[in-house]
This record gives C-alpha cells, structure tokens and sequence, in this order.
C-alpha cells in the first residue's frame, strides 16, 4: 500500500524559509514514480506548487508554478524516497496546507494538477505572518 507522510511545516515571518518532508514507502521497484507538492487554502481550490518526474521517462525533470517560482526548490532523494520542499522568500499567501503527492505515471507531473495524482499525505500547515 501507497503511503505519504509529511512532516516539515510550521510558522515563519514573512522573507523566512521552510523546509518540507514527504517519505514515499509502498511503490514496488524503485522509486520510478512522479511526486508532487500541493497546497490548499481556506476556502481555495487545492494548487499545484512543485512537482518531479519519474527519473526513468521524464529524466526527474521538474515543474513550478508561476507564483513559486525562484522561491521553492523541489528535490528527490532517491536512495529513501524521500520528497522535499525547500521554500524561501515566504510570503503571507503561500499560507496554506502543504500535501505531497504521488502517481505511477511518469508524466503525472507535468501539469501539476491534482487530478493527476493518485496517492495523497495528510497535509502539513504552512503558515506566514507578515
């Protein structure tokens, strides 16, 4: 079975940074699967903020969106399977719960919609205080 546990999140002041955490366990084989983060706010839609491809496909290739971009590096640690999310440059709207997702697809990340995306974490909060 598929599971995502994030860890990470917190409360900052705006201009601070925060570090995000996904563990992945339960794909077979490797870790040849896409793997996103998203967010959601109160009373918004869930967002697409990051997401990776599957290193075998899309060569781990990566997708922003536009408001994060330049602020938020989103990386893999293949050996663990671990997703991460370093943010910097915090601003007041990127407040929000923070989910981590993945698909088998190895394209699943190329549009960051969550639709795309099967298996879910819990979500962390993110807050920041201007």
């Amino acid at each position: 079975k598929v599971k995502l546990v994030e860890s990470g999140g917190g409360s900052v002041q705006s201009g601070g940074s925060l570090n995000l955490s996904c563990i992945v366990s339960g794909y077979d084989g490797d870790y040849s699967y896409s793997a996103g983060w998203f967010r959601q706010a109160p009373g918004k839609q869930r967002e697409g903020v990051a997401a990776v491809g599957a290193p075998v496909g899309s060569n781990g290739d990566t997708k922003y969106a536009g408001s994060v971009k330049g602020r938020f590096t989103v990386s893999r640690d293949r050996a663990e399977n671990v997703l991460y999310l370093h943010m910097t440059s915090l601003k007041s709207e990127d407040t929000a719960t923070y989910y981590c997702a993945a698909d088998i697809a190895p394209f699943a990340y190329f549009r960051l919609d969550p639709s795309d995306f099967t298996h879910w974490g819990q979500g962390t909060q993110v807050t920041v205080s201007s």
